[in-house]
């Protein structure tokens, strides 16, 4: 079935979270935000979090991926 509202389905668009050139995850737009949905085992820490801006779920994506990788050290 194809969708009718074209510009609802470019605005509902996953957008992809790249840390250091890897992606972790991507943020959906959800309640005015942006919902985080992890594809990478660093990023899970911050899985199903909403963030006012795409900003800040990348910032958040990159402090999980420093922590994960200073538990590593």
């Amino acid at each position: 079935m194809q969708e009718k509202n074209f510009g609802r389905a470019k605005a509902l668009r996953p957008i992809v979270i790249d840390v250091a050139g890897e992606p972790q995850g991507v943020v959906v737009p959800e309640n005015g935000g942006f919902r985080f949905v992890a594809v990478r085992l660093p990023a899970f820490a911050i899985d199903g979090v909403q963030f006012d801006s795409i900003d800040a779920a990348r910032s958040a994506a990159s402090q999980a991926l420093r922590h994960r990788a200073g538990d590593a050290a």
